[in-house]
Formats: structure tokens, C-alpha cells, sequence
């Protein structure tokens, strides 16, 4: 605008000054109105200028959580709840994956000094007191020996065995919970992307005549919000997965020794 007035400001006053002397009161007074509005003009974009300026530097190039958040959409929601059932699912299995919960070491020497002694009641009361998947193989192989008096050591094998296999796929079985939240979160993420992908073309292939970039960003920022949460939720739970899988692992090892020691124990006893 101001470069405009200056131009139209030069150029009548260049046509001014090639008129010839006898030019009419009106004409003569043109270039003075032209000159005059010069600086009113430029005066006013200056004014636009500095009233705009400030605009644009308190404009924010960030966003809060809140508005990342929203900016996702309603998959957002779903991701939420994923990661806070990964996270209670994560607290869990710290508090019953431990070697406490699992062969408590006060229980296996009770059992085994009961054994010993041939306290069968007294062993099976103890293991009743208190419930573990150790307590829940020597009641089987203690019930199996009550209930047959004369039974074959394969077969009582066989009944500690089934029961300690059926203990050890109950522990890994539950970390395989955690296995499919980080199988499915990515892939709601994807969803989200796939959806953000559609909004934004459907934006332009709406309005192709005056296509809008806020619709345009907006299709894609749920697209990548989606993406990154999907993935913040997935990683973490894939990496405490193979974590509790392997101390399922190790606790599983540490049950066969126990039975195999209560096994042994119900053995010698039944042979005296």
C-alpha cells in the first residue's frame, strides 16, 4: 500500500511538471492532493504495521498436553485406558511374580520337615494356611497320595507334573496380557493415522477451490498425535512383557525344584 501511494505520488508529480504553464487551477491543484495523501497513507501502514507486529509475536508456536490430547481425537481416549490398564497390569506383576508369592521359602521348609516326619495332616494344613502355586502342587500330590494309599511313583509323578505345568502357565499366561496391549496400541495408533489422513485429504478435496490449511493440519496432527501415543504405550509394554516373561521364567524353575523335593519326600515316605 505504501509503496503504491509513493508510486502514484511520483508519477503525478512527474506528470506535473511536464504540463505546460497554462494548465488549469484544477490540474494544478491534483499534485498537491497527491501529495498530501502520501503521508496519510504511509502514515496508516505504519499504524497497520504496528498493530499487527505485536500480534505476531505473542502468537504461540506450541501446544499443551491438553490441546495435543484433543488434537487426537477419540482414539486418544482408547489409548488412555490402555496405558493405564498397562500400568496397573505392570504394578501387579511386580507384587505376585516374586519368588515370595510363588515358592515362599518359610513354606517349602515346613512342608519339607513335615514330610520328613511323616506329618501328612499337619503338611496339607500348612499348605491350605497358605495359598501359592507351591501349596497348590503339594496339595495335589498330597490328595493323590491319600486317596490312593498304594499308588505308582510314575503315576504321582504324573499328578505333580500336570499341576505344576497348569501353575507355570497360569504365571506366563498373564504377562501375555501385557504382550497384547503392546500389539494393539500401535495399531490404534495406525487407526488414528489412517483417520487423520482422511480428514485432511477429505478437506481439501471438499474446499479444492479455497482449501483451508487449518483443515489440512489438523487431519495430520491427529494422525501423528495418534502415532507417538500409540507407540509410547506399545514400547514400555513389549519391554516389561519380555521382563516378566523371564522372571515367570525363573519362578517356574525354582517350582520344579520345590516339587521335585516334595515329590521325592512323599516317595521316601510311602517306601517306609
Amino acid at each position: 500500500m505504501m509503496r503504491k501511494t509513493l508510486l502514484v505520488a511520483c508519477v503525478a508529480l512527474a506528470c506535473a511538471a511536464a504540463r505546460p504553464p497554462a494548465a488549469t487551477a484544477q490540474e494544478e491543484a491534483a499534485p498537491a492532493a497527491a501529495s498530501a495523501t502520501a503521508p496519510a497513507a504511509t502514515a496508516g501502514g505504519a499504524r497497520a504495521e504496528e498493530a499487527t507486529a505485536p500480534a505476531g509475536a505473542s502468537g504461540r508456536t506450541t501446544m499443551n498436553l491438553r490441546e495435543i490430547v484433543a488434537s487426537g481425537g477419540s482414539l486418544m481416549y482408547v489409548l488412555a485406558g490402555m496405558s493405564v490398564l498397562a500400568v496397573a497390569m505392570i504394578v501387579y506383576f511386580f507384587i505376585v511374580l516374586r519368588a515370595g508369592q510363588v515358592v515362599p521359602r518359610a513354606l517349602r521348609r515346613e512342608l519339607m520337615d513335615k514330610l520328613r516326619t511323616g506329618n501328612v495332616d499337619d503338611a496339607r494344613r500348612a499348605c491350605e494356611y497358605r495359598p501359592s502355586p507351591l501349596a497348590a502342587v503339594c496339595l495335589a500330590a498330597i490328595d493323590h497320595v491319600r486317596d490312593i494309599p498304594q499308588t505308582d511313583p510314575m503315576l504321582l509323578k504324573d499328578v505333580v507334573e500336570g499341576e505344576g505345568q497348569r501353575q507355570s502357565e497360569t504365571m506366563q499366561g498373564q504377562a501375555q496380557y501385557l504382550l497384547d496391549i503392546a500389539v494393539v496400541a500401535p495399531m490404534v495408533g495406525l487407526l488414528g493415522t489412517v483417520l487423520g489422513m482422511l480428514r485432511a485429504f477429505n478437506g481439501i478435496a471438499l474446499e479444492i477451490d479455497r482449501a483451508k490449511p487449518v483443515v489440512l493440519a489438523a487431519g495430520v496432527s491427529q494422525a501423528l498425535v495418534t502415532t507417538v501415543f500409540g507407540l509410547i504405550v506399545g514400547i514400555p509394554a513389549m519391554a516389561f512383557y519380555a521382563y516378566f516373561r523371564r522372571r515367570a521364567s525363573k519362578l517356574v524353575s525354582q517350582l520344579e525344584v520345590a516339587s521335585t523335593e516334595v515329590l521325592t519326600a512323599l516317595l521316601r515316605k510311602k517306601s517306609e
